[in-house]
């Protein structure tokens, strides 16, 4: 992974770990609803909420900035066709995307039988219209989203590349942002048919989020362009001071989790300091290009992507042994927190190096050919 005779990207392999790291702990923060412990004291809930401030310093928006970024170097390298560039991207993301849709669809059965709810899961998998929104929204589980938004943004590429050549664009991404949450702050004050609302966010989304496509693209081009080692290290350190900003802007947020039990709304400053942070810790990695990371960042990270789309199936099992058993009752929220991670984590990388091993699986996880596409080669070989 190198860029214009420039050395391995070390310092982004090691971004995208600590973005598998941070969606990890995002997923790992919460009870077994998904909710900041709604049932505890709020001092039970304080270290819960704080765990999942920090796994936010890099979460899902990162795996945005970076796939961006992979992008801009790709059409940079050899500008494609439009059609061949989205046909490539079409097969790289929503294949494996069809497969997890599938398997999260059936596979969330396991946990809703444990909890006592599977009636009302099977309803929604035998209601066909659930199916629509599974497909195009991503919603068969809560981390779907992120392919076919991804996708999406690719669309926009064409649109994006001008900021490798200006770079001062990548600051649209604070247009886009704002649009966006004045857009669906509107949306959701509307009395529209729950369906319809969800296509019309997503949209909104999808046209806030290509700024960070900007916000990429111009990351790359001031890297290709050569940032030198004196005027890096003041970008690591501007970029610590606004992701402490950003997360100091968060704290209403937070604020209100500790109180209530329930998640807020993002509205004012806590929605611009949790969609810039992404920025900022891109920010961070690439003012510390020149320090001296270890090659082992780049083994672990191509398995980053495998991390994201595994790691709810290693959480949903992890829950289920832990209600099932009744060991959830005598363990305090941060208890549960802290044994959900340090479980997670290791046993997603080691799923994902698993996937990867196997010639029929690999390319659910992005690192293998599809098995028509094995087949194809066979042939060609006379095998």
């Amino acid at each position: 992974m190198s860029g214009g005779g420039k050395p391995r990207l070390l310092w982004f392999d090691a971004n995208r770990v600590f973005a598998a790291m941070g969606v990890v702990l995002i997923h790992s923060s919460t009870d077994f609803a998904g909710q900041p412990f709604a049932n505890a004291d709020p001092d039970a809930r304080l270290l819960p909420v704080f765990f999942r401030s920090l796994g936010e310093f890099s979460g899902s928006e990162m795996f945005f900035m970076f796939s961006l970024f992979l992008m801009a170097m790709r059409v940079d390298k050899k500008m494609p066709a439009y059609g061949t560039a989205i046909g490539q991207q079409a097969k790289r993301l929503l294949v494996p995307f069809a497969f997890w849709v599938v398997f999260y669809a059936f596979f969330r059965m396991i946990k809703a039988d444990a909890f006592g709810y599977a009636p009302y899961m099977w309803d929604q998998i035998t209601d066909a219209k659930n199916w629509v929104g599974y497909f195009i929204l991503g919603k068969s589980q809560y981390h779907m989203h992120f392919l076919p938004t991804l996708f999406a943004l690719f669309l926009f590429f064409p649109v994006m590349r001008i900021a490798t050549r200006y770079p001062v664009m990548g600051f649209t991404v604070l247009l886009t942002l704002g649009v966006m949450n004045s857009a669906q702050a509107f949306v959701w004050g509307l009395d529209l048919e729950p369906a319809l609302r969800d296509y019309i966010v997503r949209a909104l989304k999808i046209f806030g989020y290509v700024g960070y496509g900007f916000a990429a693209f111009a990351i790359y081009g001031l890297w290709k362009d050569g940032i030198p080692r004196g005027e890096s290290r003041l970008i690591r350190r501007a970029a610590f001071y606004l992701a402490g900003l950003a997360y100091v802007s968060t704290m209403p947020f937070y604020g209100v989790a500790y109180e209530t039990g329930a998640w807020g709304v993002r509205g004012g400053w806590d929605f611009y300091g949790h969609f810039l942070m992404p920025i900022c810790i891109f920010f961070v990695f690439l003012g510390g290009q020149f320090l001296q990371w270890s090659s082992r960042w780049s083994v672990l990270a191509q398995y980053s992507f495998g991390v994201y789309l595994v790691h709810p199936l290693v959480i949903d099992l992890f829950d289920v042994a832990l209600f099932t058993s009744g060991a959830s009752a005598y363990m305090a929220p941060w208890a549960i927190v802290l044994t959900r991670f340090a479980v997670a984590l290791p046993a997603s990388f080691a799923l994902a190096w698993g996937l990867s091993k196997v010639a029929l699986l690999a390319w659910t996880i992005g690192l293998g050919p599809t098995p028509w596409e094995q087949r194809k080669s066979r042939s060609k070989a006379g095998v």
